[in-house]
């Protein structure tokens, strides 16, 4: 804690000021997303839906226009989807506990757990992938691949949490810091660590854990043409013809293949039967 007291990165969603809003919107942002990447999209966002009401009383179209190139869009549905339920069954406020956020549309286990501590100083235990390394290197000696955290990992944060919840949230939120300065995935700075004298993995030498998982290039996957496909229909003040989206792959087939894709995850419509725009 002393760490993040000093090291810790200045952002909007920790200001003492930033509403549970803030922080749920900011914690999707987040999913598989540079931190440099969403601060360009969170400070537009906040501007236009500074909570849950405005966000729904927007259309799908509007969300995905700025949501931009976050990358994974079906992110800012869901966002849309929570804010309709917040707005129809919270009177437009943010739900405090665990139980009541995982009934929320597309709130998965760390958004509720992290919006619970960060935003109402709940005593949950918060594990992403930053924190799963560190748990793993520091009290399990060993280096993990790359994995969601599990139950059980859930468990074993929770025995390090302290007492008071509001220093609870706090820790949770160092452990993450030092995980994404710090106690990097390929490249730790153990030599800048304050956990440096007690990590278990450092005593044993630092073992290679198992081989982790090869990135996936991004040209000329589905992903790329997917990305082309929206990017165009934001860019359009209307509907483009069907035949337009499939060339937008030097194949088809794969054109066709993502075009059917993004239909089938409601980040698309068909609006005649040669036409497609963003939904409604």
């Amino acid at each position: 804690m002393d760490f993040f007291a000093e090291h810790g990165r200045d952002l909007p969603w920790r200001e003492p000021t930033a509403s549970p809003w803030a922080i749920l919107v900011s914690e999707v942002m987040l999913q598989q997303t540079p931190v440099n990447r969403v601060l360009r999209v969170f400070g537009q966002w906040m501007a236009r839906w500074p909570d849950p009401t405005s966000l729904a009383a927007d259309t799908p179209a509007d969300v995905i226009r700025i949501w931009g190139r976050l990358g994974y869009p079906r992110r800012a549905l869901r966002l849309h989807a929570a804010a309709t339920v917040i707005t129809a069954r919270h009177t437009g406020v943010v739900p405090d506990n665990v139980e009541t956020l995982l009934l929320l549309p597309g709130i998965g286990e760390y958004t509720a757990r992290a919006v619970a501590a960060f935003a109402f100083h709940r005593r949950t235990p918060v594990v992403d992938t930053n924190v799963r390394r560190v748990l793993s290197r520091v009290v399990r000696g060993v280096d993990e691949p790359r994995e969601p955290a599990t139950a059980a990992d859930r468990a074993e944060m929770a025995t390090l949490l302290p007492l008071e919840p509001a220093k609870a949230a706090r820790f949770s939120a160092a452990v993450m810091e030092l995980g994404a300065l710090v106690c990097s995935a390929r490249s730790p700075a153990c030599g800048w660590c304050p956990l440096a004298d007690r990590c278990r993995w450092r005593m044993a030498g630092s073992p290679p854990g198992q081989a982790r998982r090869a990135v996936q290039t991004w040209h000329g996957t589905d992903r790329q043409v997917r990305g082309r496909i929206m990017a165009a229909l934001r860019a359009s003040d209307g509907p483009i013809p069907e035949v337009t989206v499939a060339q937008l792959s030097a194949d088809t087939e794969q054109g066709l293949r993502c075009l059917a894709s993004l239909l089938a995850d409601g980040l698309a419509v068909r609006v005649d039967s040669v036409h497609i725009a963003l939904p409604d």
